[in-house]
């Protein structure tokens, strides 16, 4: 794998940006913008996730990095809970609720990904 010197360069950091960015146009547009609570809760999570990325990267140190890879997968996890009852409680159609949620979910896998294989080169 090529070095990394930032972490704008690293595929799931933009995939994690989409994703916010999907979230943020999400709340702005629909029902949700009008549930405070729940939409503050969902751009929390989305934006956690690359937020999280940036800040491990940042650490320099390997161990520091996976730990926050694995926040920001769980920010994922957090993010789909909550467009799930979105949807439930009729804010979000069924097409939006499922292209949000597939982004969460790609996201979630990249992430799990690269949290294996920074895994397996630190053992190394």
């Amino acid at each position: 794998m090529a070095r990394i010197d930032s972490f704008e360069d690293l595929e799931v950091w933009k995939s994690a940006m989409d994703l916010a960015e999907m979230v943020y146009k999400l709340t702005n547009t629909t029902e949700l913008s009008k549930d405070f609570g729940l939409r503050d809760q969902i751009r929390r999570s989305a934006v956690s996730v690359p937020s999280n990325i940036s800040e491990g990267f940042e650490r320099n140190a390997n161990n520091q990095f996976i730990y926050f890879l694995v926040i920001a997968k769980g920010s994922c996890g957090e993010c789909r809970t909550q467009l799930n009852l979105a949807f439930r409680l009729g804010y979000i159609d069924k097409k939006t609720h499922d292209a949000v949620s597939e982004k969460c979910l790609s996201t979630s896998k990249q992430l799990g990904g690269f949290i294996t294989y920074l895994k397996s080169v630190k053992k190394k």
